[in-house]
């Protein structure tokens, strides 16, 4: 457990400890992010060390060996006062809004934790953070999202975007589901709707996840490509690196932002662009947000299947931004083209929301038959929530042709149980 200010002579022995270990690892020329057996060794030579002259007085002794290592490795190999927070498998996320009010939410639940932090700490701590990433935040980039070593998301906004200090958000990679079957476990599904979605993915429809901030969509997409076949080849382009698709033949992109000479971009809708030249069986987006849905939907109306997610209330508001989204990519693009596309681009749409309980689940899945009424896209609802419980619908899928060639049978599939 880290050793807050406050707890006297103990504190002031730790760090004690802690500056004799920052020489040591300057003189010796090691680096904490990656020597971290060499440093283990180091700091506990030097706790011991420590421990042993301050037996003969004239020092502040250390109130316990073990706590003293664990808070002086937190301090110079981790993530200090935070590192706690990074070690709780029960908590998903912190962010910081000021130096004096740290937050972490554990099982979905928001908590004002007692972490006091100065802001030269604040700063100290994104460095660290971004020193793997090889990404910067700065006043000509205010703006910053990179991964942690762990697989944890780091978004960070500086003034004078925010008003006076530094926001923190840190996304932790908490795994909890790898496939279907653990969502099922968890909750977000009932099994009846998972056989369906393995089916789905496996037959190469193309599926939308929608939901909003902290629905678990990430997760969602992570499980539904554990169903892919083995043998295909995917090409995945996200904002930063955060899908882990548990397949032998991936290649992932990220975004990279602008050099300080304001060049070397590429945007999500270049990597849409690059992947179709990557002889792909299948392509996932991360996230679409902009331009980048109308190469997406380009890519899945020539036959190439894939899945994606997207920020939305309701299945049907999902199919609203998809076709409201690509107009950004300029003023030639009309809806004329875009609205029949998106018909016949996106078969699937799955709707997940973090619930009051902390507990995220799947709301409905709806089917896109392919129909434009008046502008708008129909669709069809096979899975809606009920009292709670995602229950069978009367819709249909498209493509049946598609799960009978996979050895589906869809009836068998959406009967009700």
């Amino acid at each position: 457990m880290f050793l807050q200010p406050g707890e006297g002579a103990g504190v002031e022995a730790v760090r004690n400890v802690e500056s004799e270990v920052r020489e040591l690892i300057r003189r010796s020329g090691l680096d904490p992010s990656r020597d971290t057996r060499a440093i283990d060794l180091l700091v506990r030579d030097a706790v011991a060390d420590y421990d042993e002259r301050s037996l003969h007085g004239g020092m502040p002794a250390l109130p316990n060996v073990e706590d003293a290592v664990k808070s002086v490795l937190d301090a110079v190999a981790g993530f200090g006062p935070l590192q706690p927070y990074f070690d709780d498998p029960q908590i998903e996320e912190i962010w910081i809004n000021e130096p004096s009010k740290v937050f972490v939410a554990r099982g979905g639940v928001a908590e004002l934790t007692t972490t006091i932090l100065s802001a030269d700490e604040v700063r100290d701590l994104v460095e660290r953070m971004l020193k793997s990433s090889g990404r910067r935040v700065d006043l000509s980039s205010p703006f910053v999202d990179a991964v942690l070593p762990d697989g944890s998301r780091l978004h960070v906004v500086i003034p004078d975007i925010t008003r006076a200090h530094w926001h923190v958000n840190v996304r932790k990679f908490v795994v909890k589901a790898d496939h279907l079957d653990d969502l099922v476990t968890l909750g977000t599904l009932t099994r009846q709707a998972a056989r369906f979605l393995e089916a789905a993915v496996d037959s190469g429809l193309n599926i939308l996840v929608a939901g909003g901030t902290q629905a678990g969509k990430t997760t969602l997409l992570n499980c539904l490509s554990a169903a892919i076949p083995s043998r295909e080849r995917v090409v995945t382009c996200e904002e930063v690196f955060e899908l882990k698709i548990p397949l032998r033949d991936v290649a992932s992109m990220q975004c990279r932002q602008p050099s300080l000479e304001g060049t070397g971009e590429v945007p999500l809708r270049r990597l849409v662009k690059e992947a179709l030249r990557m002889r792909p069986s299948r392509i996932i987006v991360g996230e679409v947000r902009q331009a980048e849905s109308l190469d997406l939907l380009i890519a899945l109306n020539s036959g190439l299947p894939g899945m994606c997610t997207i920020h939305a209330n309701t299945a049907r508001e999902a199919i609203t931004k998809m076709c409201t989204l690509p107009l950004l990519a300029g003023e030639n693009v009309s809806s004329r083209f875009v609205v029949p596309t998106v018909a016949g681009s996106i078969d699937i749409v799955v709707h997940a929301a973090l619930e009051h309980d902390g507990v995220r689940r799947v709301r409905e899945i709806a089917a896109v038959p392919g129909r434009v009424e008046g502008d708008i896209v129909e669709i069809a609802d096979l899975f809606v929530q009920r009292d709670g419980v995602l229950r069978r619908a009367d819709g249909y899928p498209p493509h049946i042709d598609r799960f009978e060639r996979a050895g589906y049978d869809v009836t068998s599939l959406l009967a009700q149980e």
